[in-house]
């Protein structure tokens, strides 16, 4: 692609590519607001009994996942593709075609969940979030909708990623308990949006006017997996695709079920948008293919580069990311109540997840077109020796394999004796704005799975990329760079995490 369009002025210099295609975070902290929140909570809850409720928790969680292990394959593959029969379900059912079997998250299980799970889901809502954020930075999301709220991970991300753009945030959680919990954990929060709470989509739908229907984001964050009943989940995302107008987020925990999850509801919300753009089409009104760019049509903002089926299907390998981040005091305490491994000061979060954008992906021109780079053949051709220095801590440095570091983080003791350096009234986690490019979301980048593999002076990654500049179809190939024939892309190679972006 790059060589047809040589004769282009180069869009990145070699070195704002590596700033435009990093998206991954190698670990992140916990604000400390949240982690006050949370203690100060479970400080309140005289619970006695932790270590059962953790246990029970973690039962519930498998068998959830047993359950989704019994939809037949067949019956999930005729649902996506072809789903024109599907029964709409008037609510969202706790009782499934498999029985009662849906989380409802008693008191105990709320306590739980808040003192092991809730720090990480925030952390995987807030890589998600703040790469849409860098992908779209014109994206100001004023309403928004949150489903499947629970105790409120996803809201303090938002509030992390886009503090001052928010005005109104309507809650969907069924669970008493967990509603009551996620109000208690942002009492002290101040300069909060307008905040909404309601047990259904149905509720929502009936309490707010047809006008007032269109959130600017709709996320639903680790909720999908514990309604067992497919039919279900389909209902569900399409309704949440009629309440978006810009943006819609689904995330589910990294597993083979959860990824699988992900890729079938991919496949319904484009074969949807894909129908009726067909139908705009084939209409003879001349008015009618004016709107197709406003009416219809959806693309994948992350993490997939295109708009294809997924090139990973039929594999035996399943799409996910992983987040690190600094366990907080809570977590230390109960990941010894369940008892295991010696613990670390720092765990891994893995998830899967898709953002769509409503309209057609735009045509924008690949990263590194126009660009040439040498080799270090015609490097050491070019280099003037009288200015040769050797920098022997960078030397040094390279040789360092930086995804094998394991070294302990060190646990904060106490989290009131840390001073929160980020107001209410500052920007949050927003970063500042870098006057270098960022990375578009046109169809030339490419997006790394798993770690990418350093073997001396020669880097292999597995990299999914789009395959036309429509982004239609995609692929997913092993790229190899060594250091000899383009020592530039091998550098930013090198640095390259699980989850960073990839230019072509």
């Amino acid at each position: 692609m790059a060589s047809l369009l040589s004769e282009t002025i180069p869009r990145f210099t070699a070195e704002t590519l590596r700033s435009a295609a990093k998206q991954s975070e190698r670990c992140h902290i916990v604000p400390v607001r949240l982690r006050r929140a949370i203690k100060k909570y479970l400080r309140e809850q005289e619970d006695p009994h932790m270590r059962r409720k953790v246990l029970r928790l973690s039962e519930s969680f498998n068998e959830i996942k047993q359950v989704n292990l019994l939809l037949p394959q067949s019956t999930s593959k005729g649902l996506v593709e072809d789903p024109l029969n599907l029964e709409r379900s008037k609510r969202w059912k706790i009782k499934s075609v498999y029985g009662d079997i849906g989380l409802k998250y008693s008191d105990d299980e709320t306590i739980a969940y808040i003192a092991s799970r809730m720090p990480a889901v925030y952390c995987a809502c807030y890589r998600v979030l703040s790469e849409v954020r860098r992908r779209l930075p014109d994206f100001l999301p004023a309403k928004v909708l949150d489903f499947g709220a629970g105790t409120g991970s996803a809201f303090w991300a938002l509030r992390e990623v886009w503090p001052r753009s928010m005005e109104k945030v309507n809650l969907v959680e069924p669970s008493q308990s967990m509603q009551r919990a996620g109000q208690t954990l942002i009492k002290d929060l101040k300069h909060l949006p307008l905040i909404h709470s309601y047990g259904s989509i149905q509720t929502l739908s009936h309490n707010i006017d047809k006008s007032d229907r269109q959130h600017d984001l709709v996320i639903a964050s680790y909720v999908l997996g514990e309604i067992p009943s497919l039919k279900d989940r389909i209902t569900l995302v399409r309704q949440l695709w009629d309440l978006t107008g810009d943006i819609l987020i689904l995330i589910e925990p990294g597993t083979p079920e959860g990824s699988n999850i992900i890729s079938q509801m991919r496949s319904h919300i484009l074969w949807m948008e894909k129908r009726k753009s067909r139908k705009f089409e084939n209409s003879p009104e001349k008015a009618s293919k004016s709107l197709i760019p406003f009416k219809s049509g959806a693309f994948v903002v992350a993490p997939c580069p295109h708009d294809g089926s997924c090139p990973l299907a039929n594999t035996g390998k399943y799409c996910h990311f992983v987040q690190r981040l600094q366990r907080t005091t809570s977590q230390l305490t109960h990941k010894r109540l369940k008892g295991g491994k010696p613990l670390r000061g720092f765990e891994d979060e893995k998830f899967s997840y898709v953002a769509f954008r409503r309209g057609q992906r735009p045509r924008e021109p690949w990263p590194l077109d126009g660009m040439k780079f040498d080799t270090l053949k015609e490097q050491h051709a070019k280099r003037n020796p009288e200015d040769l220095e050797i920098d022997y801590e960078d030397q040094f440095e390279s040789d360092i394999d930086d995804d094998q570091q394991e070294v302990d983080l060190v646990p904060y003791h106490s989290d009131t004796v840390e001073t929160d350096a980020i107001t209410d009234h500052d920007s949050g986690g927003e970063e500042e704005k870098m006057e270098v490019p960022s990375a578009d979301v046109g169809s030339g980048w490419g997006r790394i799975v798993y770690s990418p593999l350093r073997r001396g002076r020669r880097v292999e990654m597995d990299v999914c990329r789009a395959t036309n500049q429509d982004a239609t179809e995609g692929s997913f190939d092993r790229i190899v760079l060594t250091h000899s024939k383009n020592p530039t892309l091998h550098h930013q190679a090198r640095r390259s995490l699980w989850g960073d972006l990839w230019p072509f």
